[in-house]
């Protein structure tokens, strides 16, 4: 199965090695046919600290680096 990849906005910086990426989805509603926006926030690692608020990023799936980390920084998006 591929690893899920995600684009989003960096919305914290805070922990050491760790961004907090804001990502947003839109889809339709299966009864409603209503398009609906749904975000969600994802922690991801950041091995050098190089993102600070606002960037834009793609993160993708890999191994845990603790509980709720479980995605890294691919790329800056502009």
């Amino acid at each position: 199965m591929p690893k899920k990849i995600l684009k989003g906005i960096v919305v914290s910086d805070k922990p050491n090695k760790t961004i907090t990426v804001l990502v947003e989805r839109k889809y339709q509603h299966p009864l409603f046919k209503k398009i609906i926006k749904s975000k969600k926030k994802y922690s991801a690692h950041d091995e050098n600290n190089k993102f600070k608020n606002g960037d834009k990023v793609s993160i993708i799936e890999c191994k845990p680096y603790s509980k709720n980390k479980k995605f890294e920084v691919l790329e800056e998006n502009k």
